[in-house]
Formats: C-alpha cells, sequence, structure tokens
C-alpha cells in the first residue's frame, strides 16, 4: 500500500484485499465507484467511461462509476457475461460520520447467488451447484458415489443428491445449474466428466478442506440448529453429499454476510424414485429446450405450460425433467388430473383463483433476508390474501369428484392441513397502501389509521404544505405582483420567486437567495418558519415508515417455513390444472399404467409437432412392443417421419410417468427405468469429438446403462463411418440389444440390410413408413405399416431441396451404378463364405430364408455373378440405346429384348 495514499483508498483497497474475485462497486454518496482492474474490466465488459484520478498516489488511478439508481441493469449485464459483483455500502450516515464513512460489503453476487428479479428467470430455478466424490460402502457393496448440493438462493431451496457416478450427468443436466463448486486441484475423473454436461456455469474452485464430511456436518446442524443429520436422512455413508452441502454452506455465507435465515431443510433425493434423464435423451426430445438455440418454443414444455403462477411454471419444468418410477406416486397425479379434466366449471374457477398469486416463493424468501421493498411485501399479502379461494376451489372440486366415487389424489393431499396465512394476509394488506412505493421516502407506505404518530406528522406535513399556499396568496396580495411562486429546491428549500420585470415591488424584509436569468428569488422569516417545520414532519414520517416497515417485514420473513410449504402446495395444483387444461384442449387420454413389459399405443401423436399444423393433418400411429416384438426395425425414405415417431413414443411415455394425460387414442405402457433417446447427428468440438464419436459414445452408454425394463429409441446407428463398418456396428448393437440386454427398442435406419434380423431374431420385427410413388414424384404418406423398406428416396428429397436438375440426374446415374456394385460385392462376400452373424438367442422360425423382399440382402445369399463376356454384352447394348428418343412402347419392348437376352446367357 502506498504510504501517500488517501484514508479512502487505503479503505478501498483493505476491502479489496477481501474480494479480490469480484469486481467491487464501492459507494460513494449517489454513484458506485471502480477502481483499477476492476474499472477496466467493467468498461471492457458493459460500455462505462473509463477515466481516471489521482488519489494520493504517483500515478493516475483509472475509474469507472455508475449511478445507484442504475445499477440495476448494469449488473445484470455483468452478472450475465459471468462476473463476481461485491457490493460494498455506506453503512452509517454521512452526516454523523467521524472521518471516513464506515463501509462494508453487503453481499456478493454471482451467477449463482442473485435475488433481484432482474437477474432471475421467472419460469425456472437459479441452482449453485457442489460436487464431491465419496464412497459408499453400506449398499451394494463398496462402489464410489457422487455428492451434489443445489441451492437456489431466490427460493431457499436446497437439494441433496447421492448417485452413483454413471447417474451424477444425468442430475446436473436436470439441475442446470449457474454456478459450480468444485474441489480444487481434485484428481476426480468422475466429477469431471460429470460437470460436462452443464453449459455455461461459472466454476468456482474451492480449497478440499472446505468438502471434509464431519466439518460439513457441523456447519449444517448449527444452519439448522438440529443436534444431527439423521432428521434429514443421512448417515455416514452420505459423506459425499454431506461434504457437498457444507462447502456450499460456507461459500453461500461468504456472499451473504447478513446470514441465510430463509434457507428450506434439505430434501434428499437418492436413486430409484427419480428416472435419470441423460444429456442425449433430454436434447433429442426436446423437453425444455429446443434444438434451435436452446429456446422454450418448440418444446414439450411450451406445450403444457398453461400454468398462471411463476411457482407452477418453475415446478412444471422440474417434473418434466425427473419422471417418477414409483407407480403408485404417478397414479396420484393422475388421478388428481383426472378429476380435474373432468369438472372444466371447476377447474376455470381454480385457474382464476390462482391468476393472482403472485410469486410467493421468492417475496417470502426476500423478506425474510430482509430484501423485500415495500412493494413485494403487499404483493405478498394480496397474494396469500387470495389463498382461501384457492382451498375453496379445490374443495369443490373434490367435492364434485366424490359424487362419482373419485378421490382425488395427489389434489386431495394438497388439502391436508391446509394454511391460508389469513393471518398475515390480513396484517399486510392492512398496514400498508394499496400500491406502496419501490422505496420508503418516495411515497406513503404505511396505510392511514395504522400509527397514531404517523397520522399527526402527516397532519403537520399536509398542514404545513397548505401554509405554504396560503404564504404564496397572502405575499401576492402584499406585494401586488400576482406573478408571485412558491418553490423548492433542495439546495435553497423553500423560495418566492419574482420575475425582473417585477423586482421594484420586492419588500425589504425579503432577503435574496438565487439570481436567475429572468428571475430572482427570495426568502422571508415566516417562509423558512414553515418550511422547517414540513421538512422536519418529512424526515420523521420516513423515520417512522422505516420503523413500522422493517418490523412488518420482519414478521412475515420470520414464518418463511410456511410460505415455503404453501408456495410449493400452490405450484402442485398449479401444474396439476395445467395438465388437465391441456388433455382437455388437445384431447389427451389417460394412460394405463402396468408392471408388465408391453408397450401399446394406439393412434399416438406428436403432442409439439401436431399443434404445428392443423389437427386433421397430424398422421396418428399404432405402436406394439412385446416379448415377442421387443425390437422394431424401422426403415422408411427421408422425411417420411421415422424420427418424429421415435420421438412421440419417448415423450409419451415419458409424459405417463410425470403424471399426465398422454396424445392417444390409448395407452397401455409399462413403467421402465430408463428412456434412451438417440436421434440425429451433432459433434463436440470443444471436448474434441467428432459427429461419429459423439455417436458412438452416446450408443456406448446405452449399452452399458440400459436394462430389461428400458426403453430405447435409436435413429440412424453408425451413420457417421463407412458403410460396411456402420452397419456392422449396427448389426450388432441391434443383437444385443436384443439377446443380452432385452429392452424394448425401435431402431430406425436407412441400412436396409437390418430387416434380415426379423429372419434371424424371433423378438425382431420390420416396419416402414408408407410412401406412393406417383410419377416421378413420391408422397409421404407418414403411416407406420409392418414390413421393410427397400429405398430411401435421398435423390427425390434433394430434388425437393432444390438442387440442380443436373446434379438429381447424375446423382440416379451414380446410384444405379453404385446398386450393381453392391449386388456384385454381396455375390462376392458370399462366395468367399461370408455369413449372416449367428446369435445365440431366441431365433426365429425364418431362420436363413431368403429375405421375401425385392432388395438383395447384405448377408443373404446371391446369385452366382454373370459371366464375363456375357456382362460385356449386355453393357454394350445397354450403352448403345438413345433412351431420350425412345417412345414409352419402344422402351418396353428394348427393355424385353434385354431380358431375353440376359436370361439366355
Amino acid at each position: 500500500m502506498s504510504g501517500s495514499a488517501t484514508p479512502l483508498m487505503q479503505q478501498y483497497r483493505e476491502i479489496k484485499a477481501r474480494h479480490q474475485d469480484a469486481i467491487l462497486f464501492f459507494r460513494m454518496g449517489d454513484f458506485y465507484e471502480m477502481f483499477y482492474e476492476d474499472a477496466e474490466v467493467a468498461s471492457r465488459a458493459i460500455g462505462l467511461t473509463l477515466t481516471s484520478r489521482n488519489n494520493g498516489g504517483a500515478a493516475e488511478v483509472p475509474l469507472a462509476g455508475i449511478p445507484v439508481k442504475a445499477a440495476a441493469e448494469y449488473l445484470r449485464r455483468l452478472v450475465g457475461q459471468g462476473h463476481r459483483v461485491a457490493i460494498c455500502e455506506q453503512v452509517e450516515d454521512p452526516k454523523v460520520a467521524k472521518g471516513i464513512v464506515k463501509r462494508e460489503v453487503v453481499e456478493t453476487i454471482t451467477p449463482g447467488a442473485v435475488f433481484a428479479d432482474d437477474l432471475l428467470d421467472g419460469a425456472r430455478a437459479n441452482y449453485v451447484c457442489a460436487v464431491a466424490m465419496g464412497r459408499d460402502t453400506a449398499r451394494d457393496g463398496a462402489r464410489d458415489q457422487i455428492g451434489v448440493a443445489a441451492a437456489d438462493l431466490s427460493t431457499g431451496e436446497l437439494r441433496l443428491f447421492v448417485v452413483t457416478a454413471a447417474d451424477a450427468p444425468a442430475v446436473l443436466a436436470r439441475l442446470a445449474p449457474r454456478e459450480l463448486l468444485l474441489v480444487r486441484n481434485a484428481s476426480w475423473p468422475e466429477v469431471d466428466a460429470a460437470v460436462q454436461v452443464v453449459d455455461n456455469a461459472l466454476v468456482t474452485e474451492r480449497e478440499g478442506w472446505e468438502f471434509d464430511a464431519q466439518l460439513a456436518g457441523d456447519e449444517l446442524t448449527r444452519q439448522f440448529d438440529v443436534r444431527s443429520l439423521e432428521g434429514f436422512g443421512l448417515g455416514t455413508d452420505d459423506s459425499a453429499a454431506i461434504g457437498a452441502a457444507g462447502a456450499l454452506l460456507r461459500y453461500l455465507r461468504e456472499l451473504q454476510p447478513g446470514g441465510l435465515p430463509h434457507l428450506a431443510r434439505p430434501i434428499v433425493e437418492r436413486p430409484g424414485g427419480i428416472m435419470p434423464l441423460d444429456e442425449m435423451t433430454r436434447r433429442n426430445l426436446e423437453l425444455v429446450e429446443s434444438l434451435r438455440g436452446g429456446e422454450v418454443a418448440g418444446t414439450l414444455l411450451s406445450v403444457l405450460d398453461r400454468t398462471t403462477t411463476p411457482m407452477g411454471q418453475r415446478l412444471l419444468r422440474s417434473w418434466l425433467l425427473a419422471p417418477l418410477l414409483e407407480r403408485e406416486a404417478i397414479e396420484r397425479r393422475l388421478d388428481a388430473v383426472t378429476v380435474l379434466v373432468r369438472d372444466a366449471v371447476g377447474r376455470t374457477a381454480l385457474r382464476d383463483a390462482l391468476d393472482g398469486v403472485r410469486d410467493v416463493e421468492r417475496l417470502a424468501s426476500k423478506a425474510a433476508a430482509g430484501r423485500a421493498t415495500p412493494r413485494e411485501v403487499r404483493a405478498l399479502g394480496d397474494s396469500l390474501a387470495r389463498l382461501p379461494q384457492v382451498a375453496k376451489a379445490v374443495s369443490d372440486v373434490l367435492a364434485h369428484a366424490s359424487q362419482g366415487g373419485a378421490h382425488g389424489g395427489e389434489l386431495r393431499a394438497m388439502l391436508h392441513d391446509w394454511d391460508d396465512g389469513a393471518d398475515c394476509a390480513a396484517r399486510l394488506t392492512h398496514m400498508l397502501v394499496a400500491r406502496p412505493p419501490l422505496m420508503i421516502g418516495d411515497e406513503d407506505t404505511i396505510a392511514p389509521g395504522v400509527d397514531a404518530e404517523l397520522d399527526e406528522l402527516r397532519a403537520l406535513r399536509d398542514g404545513g404544505r397548505d401554509a405554504i399556499a396560503t404564504i404564496q396568496q397572502q405575499e401576492r396580495a402584499r406585494t401586488g405582483i400576482s406573478s408571485l411562486k412558491v418553490g423548492y429546491n433542495k439546495v435553497f428549500g423553500y423560495f418566492l420567486e419574482i420575475s425582473n420585470a417585477n423586482r421594484h415591488l420586492v419588500p425589504d424584509d425579503y432577503q435574496r437567495r438565487q439570481t436567475l436569468t429572468g428571475a430572482e428569488r427570495y426568502v422571508t422569516p415566516a417562509l423558512k418558519e414553515y418550511e422547517e417545520k414540513v421538512l422536519s414532519a418529512a424526515d420523521r414520517i420516513e423515520t417512522r415508515e422505516r420503523e413500522l416497515f422493517e418490523a412488518l417485514r420482519r414478521d412475515a420473513g420470520a414464518a418463511i417455513a410456511r410460505w415455503q410449504l404453501v408456495a410449493r402446495r400452490v405450484a402442485t395444483i398449479d401444474v396439476l390444472a395445467s395438465f388437465a387444461d391441456v388433455a382437455e384442449r388437445e384431447q389427451y387420454v389417460r394412460p394405463e399404467l402396468h408392471d408388465g413389459y408391453d408397450l401399446d399405443i394406439v393412434a399416438g401423436r406428436h403432442p409439439v409437432v401436431e399443434r404445428m399444423m392443423a389437427r386433421e393433418k397430424f398422421i396418428p400411429n399404432d405402436l406394439l412392443l412385446t416379448d415377442d416384438a421387443q425390437l422394431i426395425v424401422l426403415t422408411g425414405p427421408n422425411m417420411a417421419g421415422k424420427s418424429t415417431i421415435l420421438r412421440q413414443v419417448g415423450l409419451i411415455q415419458l409424459l405417463a410417468q410425470v403424471g399426465g394425460y398422454v396424445p392417444a387414442r390409448r395407452a397401455r405402457l409399462p413403467i421402465v427405468d430408463r428412456l434412451f433417446t438417440r436421434v440425429g447427428a451433432s459433434d463436440n468440438l470443444v471436448r474434441g469429438q467428432s459427429t461419429f464419436m459423439v455417436e458412438m459414445s452416446e450408443t456406448s452408454a446405452i449399452l452399458h446403462t440400459a436394462t430389461r425394463r428400458s426403453l430405447v429409441l435409436l435413429d440412424e446407428i453408425g451413420r457417421g463411418t463407412s458403410t460396411y463398418d456402420g452397419v456392422s456396428i449396427a448389426w450388432s448393437v441391434s443383437e444385443h440389444l436384443h439377446d443380452a440386454i432385452g429392452c424394448k427398442t425401435v431402431f430406425a435406419t436407412h441400412y436396409h440390410e437390418l430387416t434380415q434380423l426379423e429372419n434371424e431374431l424371433g423378438g425382431v420385427k420390420n416396419f416402414t413408413v408408407a410412401v406412393r410413388e406417383v410419377g416421378d414424384q413420391v408422397l409421404f404418406l407418414h403411416t407406420l405399416i409392418p414390413g421393410g423398406a427397400d429405398r430411401s428416396y435421398g435423390i427425390e428429397v434433394g430434388r425437393l431441396a432444390g438442387l440442380p436438375p443436373a446434379v438429381i440426374t447424375r446423382a440416379k446415374e451414380v446410384l444405379a451404378l453404385l446398386e450393381g456394385e453392391g449386388e456384385q460385392m454381396a455375390a462376392r462376400l458370399t462366395a468367399d463364405g461370408m455369413q449372416a452373424p449367428v446369435s445365440t438367442k431366441r431365433r426365429g422360425p425364418r431362420m436363413k430364408h431368403q429375405l421375401q423382399s425385392d432388395q438383395l440382402g447384405f448377408f443373404g445369399e446371391a446369385p452366382s455373378a454373370p459371366a464375363d463376356e456375357a456382362a460385356t454384352r449386355l453393357k454394350a447394348a445397354v450403352s448403345a440405346l438413345d433412351t431420350d428418343s425412345m417412345t414409352p412402347l419402344e422402351a418396353l419392348t428394348t427393355l424385353a429384348a434385354l431380358k431375353q437376352g440376359a436370361s439366355s446367357s
């Protein structure tokens, strides 16, 4: 530190030394100032003008500043770019400070730790996650486990996850944290692999001792005032999750020196209750983010979201990423949706009651943390005041359902020990004006009649204002100056303004205070006397209102646990009502769930695609997977809709296990333990993976993780390499899924050779998407029918895409040539003794029979290669033809002659 530095800069440097990893917003009056590197970083990031000043040193100090009133927008931009910002406030009144005003950092804002609405998305949680590695020796033998602790500071939610290394990526992908806490310099490949799925998260490294389970246990017991962690369901074998939670708590306390009074008791999640969804399945099914830039539009979430509250929006997103595995829990949700579907009038009344409920979860958290503005506390009171209407609407729906013998499932559970917060709602709405200001002092905050002292001060203030108006009238009469007026500013207080034209009429007792271009401003003893009364009353009003408001906010925040429970129940009711509303509007049906193997969908539809076209234009399809048809090989042309069928099967299964109705005429579905959807091609250059490597990695994950109870949906395995490599891999993968795993599989492919699997494996069935050829045109029927395709019509798709006619013509010529070479290659392979791979399980009755298809099988038996001489003559005859000048009849006659010549050869 420079010995010549001013006291102010000494104070700045001391504070900055404790927050070196953050941009320091240093409060100086009405501005936040930034110095040195902070100023340079901020000027580049958000376009501030960089200046400099001499603060007692030999060199100029870089400086940038922003107005306090405009700080929210600058904070949003800085945090959005991944910066940490430490807010250093003046914590004493400059008027009474002796020497330098005392300053302290009151909070540090990071992407994962924010309260301000401007920095949050109301439709999704804002998690900061800590990840640690541990060892589980009690469950299923000794094995590595990963602990994840996730906190949403804006709502107070705290979740702990105890997962295997294989399932950790799915958990982190589901949480989509904005910030990650990791152990510095840890050699944990499993953790490194898991966090790869998190995009655009700020990574914060902490010391390893902070993740120590014993120290972490002390942090948790102290935070929640308990003697042990057993009440949370945590034991000694949960060291990874406990360590992660302790490190996370310590970090959040650093960011929030005022404490974490709103942090809820942890919810512990273990394997078995929630289906893990890996990154590729979540992405390919477009559950909450589309493949086109991560938008919500075009996703399952966009179709199902008819929620009316922010809590409901967030819970719906969470449910879609966490399908249930317990049939009883799923049926409870479905029972609730059923009673709401059947009672349209009651559902409408319920949605109307919910419509006035604001974000209770985040409003209450702000109140508990002492951050809620007067307007936000009033919004909390107004929201709580609507809860009796919500409860009545739910009761009416349940009463209507009871008449038909329905129970109501999860909806009835929401009313158990219902807390409408009537006591708090009444106090909040009684004490605060209908529309309070954002800040104390801007306008009245406390309602009249609440506090006698405040009412007296207001009467004095308002009476003083009336007196000022009276003085203006009196002085006009006294001086004869009709244009005389009384004004006010912060520098001179109240004054009398007289134009220069009337200056000769000014009385002798007027005291001049300010000269303007065309007027003079004066004061009188009487005016100053009234000014003192008015301003004194205004200051005392602000002080008293602040006292009353802070006490009110403190009382509301002290009941944070009540409001968090209320918010969760309101959110659940909102999501169930949204499911029901969509089900009725879109003609969804309740799925029939069972504990067996079969999957039977009748007239299934894609919930998103059908929204993008007229209802009558979408072609529904049936699909049946059983022990005898556990693997469907789905072939068909490009653009025929194979990928749409794959995705709609996956979405129907997922939606059923979330607890919603499904887009079909009927759906009888099992409970699957995993859902895998590998569709399309993409690379990952950041991780050094080509398109084919990504494809193989995803396929490998499926083969290592899937069980007999899984549903696997594959599209185009092996397309990123040579044809023969690709067919070999696709064939082998199919056999492994059929024989070794036995899971339900739909495999869409352009490798028509795979249709031979129906002859080789007893549980394989061929299906194709029908097309109709009309002249040179191809009509896509989008209908699933038994059998295999023999063409992909890729050239026709190229024509539809606008490829030049010359390119299309040449492509057809090359295709004919390649198909001929393919037949000769197949013949040579057969002649060399190449046989179809022999599997050891479930041989079909037609094993090794010739496929009844026009396409020559890749591994099938081919006729002997024609003699070279005959082939040469045939080729010469074809080459001599002038096909452009032939009539259709001549072409048929020539073709018949060529056929006869080939047969005689």
